[in-house]
């Protein structure tokens, strides 16, 4: 990636998700004064999905614990990300499925006006299919959400 060129929010949530080698994508979210983190997560609850994301975004600093609107916005950008994932039915175990996950967040101000405020982006990317080794396929979601 070169510098001068300029991606979106979430762009930039799925290519840090989508990524081995992170450290390119890292700078370009420096470089346009975003905050971001990365992760995994695997479960057949869709519950812990969330509840991992969101611990990940309060000890990376990304929302602050104990404000509703930012844990808020949060919430919405993952349940969104997840109908992506889940092909709009959000449920995985009783549907006899599971998940293995990287995610990303980034948070930022994506438009020119101050006053569109902040936005959070969250891209989730990894496999999905019954429980059993071999039996899932590849799967991606994104939620974007003002804050």
């Amino acid at each position: 990636m070169s510098s001068h060129k300029s991606y979106n929010l979430g762009q930039l949530a799925i290519l840090l998700v989508v990524s081995e080698e992170t450290s390119m994508i890292e700078e370009q979210i420096q470089q346009s004064n975003y905050h971001s983190c990365i992760g995994r997560v695997g479960s057949m609850e869709s519950n812990k999905i969330v509840a991992a994301i969101e611990t990940a975004a309060k000890k990376n600093g990304i929302v602050q614990e104990g404000v509703y609107r930012e844990t808020h916005s949060l919430y919405h950008a993952i349940i969104e990300a997840l109908h992506g994932v889940t092909r709009g039915q959000v449920q995985l175990g009783s549907f006899q499925r599971t998940v293995g996950l990287r995610f990303s967040i980034v948070r930022g101000r994506p438009y020119k006006d101050s006053a569109e405020g902040e936005w959070l982006a969250v891209s989730l990317y990894g496999t999905i299919g019954a429980p059993i080794k071999g039996q899932e396929h590849e799967t991606i979601g994104l939620g974007i959400n003002h804050v």
